[in-house]
């Protein structure tokens, strides 16, 4: 499948585009109340299933439970319903009454390795297996939620089928947040499995909790989130006794080097006003005990950035830096990139189109299209390489003060204020409802 290259418009273009933003029309408006009683309908289930895959998580590429409750509502909606994409993936397809474009919504599904201290009546104290070892298991980053949210989302449309042009495809994806070691999983699975085929979206929107103003949503024009490249750089040289470093290799000092030399590339070799970015070594494996200077060393990390011109340029910067400072102490080295995830954003005419759809969702929270730019990755931008679509996050903080006192996703104190799951299902209602009517 060819890859879709992406490019991400100007700000200034931006500006324009935010300007241009209209209010929902009066057909929509009517649309728009019946759905606001039809997420009210559905809210105290959507709650429901929230807690009761919050009190049972399972991690990437395990989610069998999750992944048999979300396909047997489905099939029960009356869609065509598809399941094991991608390991545990599920896709629903609606078709509307009346042919149209195609909008897919996406959930992800998965848990973490972290063990639960929120102190809820439905907190987890499920274990598994991850990578040879028996760990506890939270849904600490809100999967919970956007399964459950997409869920009634599903419900809302289906008894809408009659006045629908076009069809909406349901994805809800397993291991957004990797797969264990040596398997393959996540978004990029689900597209070579056909996720995205039969049919094929026009465009694909997907939504986040995160602490935040209860409602408010974050959203930008272009990126939002940046992409994740795991670096590692495997050493080799000549062992020696450290008494005599001259008769061997000093790996040691050489890894000091490279650490100090990729800091300098990110904050000094490339313009961080223009696109930011960071390289990041956080892990050095070398050497047994304090008088052997080991014959070969290890460093891990990643590298975040907002272009994918400039994870090029950073790439062979890293590159030619490595090989230079090996060769000036006699040793080699091998470095390796593993991409994790892409740039995770909107795209902007997408986004225009159903600005509307999301300015009525958020209600008084509003939307905010100049949030910060975040150096947290996505899966979703596998989904994004394919076809256009649009990423937002929700804030879900009841009483929310600020973010340096609210547990942040991936805590095992991280909880929701689950009034957050109404608004989340009237989001993807409506933007998926606006998107269909909007013009290509």
């Amino acid at each position: 499948m060819t890859k879709r290259s992406h490019r991400w418009r100007s700000l200034s273009t931006n500006v324009c585009l935010v300007l241009a933003g209209a209010a929902l029309s009066s057909a929509a408006l009517a649309q728009t109340a019946a759905v606001n009683k039809k997420v009210a309908a559905v809210e105290r289930q959507v709650i429901e299933w929230r807690r009761d895959i919050h009190q049972h998580p399972e991690l990437s590429n395990r989610e069998e439970r999750t992944g048999a409750l979300v396909a047997e509502h489905l099939q029960s909606l009356g869609l065509e319903v598809r399941t094991g994409v991608g390991k545990t993936g599920v896709v629903g397809v609606l078709k509307g009454a009346k042919p149209g474009r195609v909008i897919a919504l996406r959930a992800d599904m998965d848990a973490l390795p972290v063990e639960e201290q929120t102190g809820l009546p439905f907190a987890s104290t499920v274990t598994a297996e991850f990578n040879g070892k028996t760990v506890p298991v939270m849904h600490a980053c809100g999967h919970d939620a956007h399964t459950a949210i997409l869920m009634g989302a599903a419900q809302v449309l289906a008894s809408m089928r009659s006045q629908i042009a076009g069809t909406v495809v349901f994805i809800f994806q397993p291991a957004e947040e990797g797969t264990p070691a040596g398997e393959e999983g996540g978004a990029n699975l689900m597209i070579k499995e056909g996720a995205l085929s039969n049919p094929r979206p026009d465009a694909i929107l997907g939504l986040h909790v995160e602490p935040g103003v209860l409602g408010r949503i974050d959203v930008r024009y272009g990126p939002l989130l940046s992409s994740a490249t795991d670096l590692r750089i495997d050493l080799k040289g000549r062992q020696t006794h450290g008494a005599r470093p001259w008769e061997g290799t000093d790996l040691i000092n050489l890894s000091a080097d490279i650490i100090k030399s990729l800091t300098t590339i990110s904050a000094r070799q490339v313009d961080v006003f223009d696109v930011p970015n960071v390289v990041t070594l956080a892990m050095v494996q070398a050497g047994v005990r304090g008088n052997i200077l080991p014959g070969d060393a290890t460093l891990q990390g990643t590298i975040r950035t907002f272009s994918e011109e400039r994870l090029q340029r950073l790439k062979e910067l890293i590159n030619t830096s490595v090989d230079g400072l090996a060769k000036s102490y006699g040793a080699t080295a091998q470095v390796n990139f593993r991409q994790q995830a892409y740039v995770t954003g909107s795209d902007p005419k997408i986004l225009e189109s159903i600005m509307p759809a999301l300015k009525e969702a958020a209600g008084a929270a509003g939307v905010d299209t100049l949030a910060p730019l975040r150096a947290a990755a996505e899966d979703f931008s596998y989904f994004e390489r394919e076809i256009p679509g649009v990423y937002y996050i929700i804030g879900s903080t009841k009483d929310f003060k600020d973010k340096a006192a609210t547990p942040a996703n991936h805590s095992p104190k991280f909880d929701i204020d689950e009034r957050v799951l109404a608004i989340g299902v009237k989001a993807q209602v409506l933007t998926a409802l606006q998107f269909l009517r909007s013009k290509p």
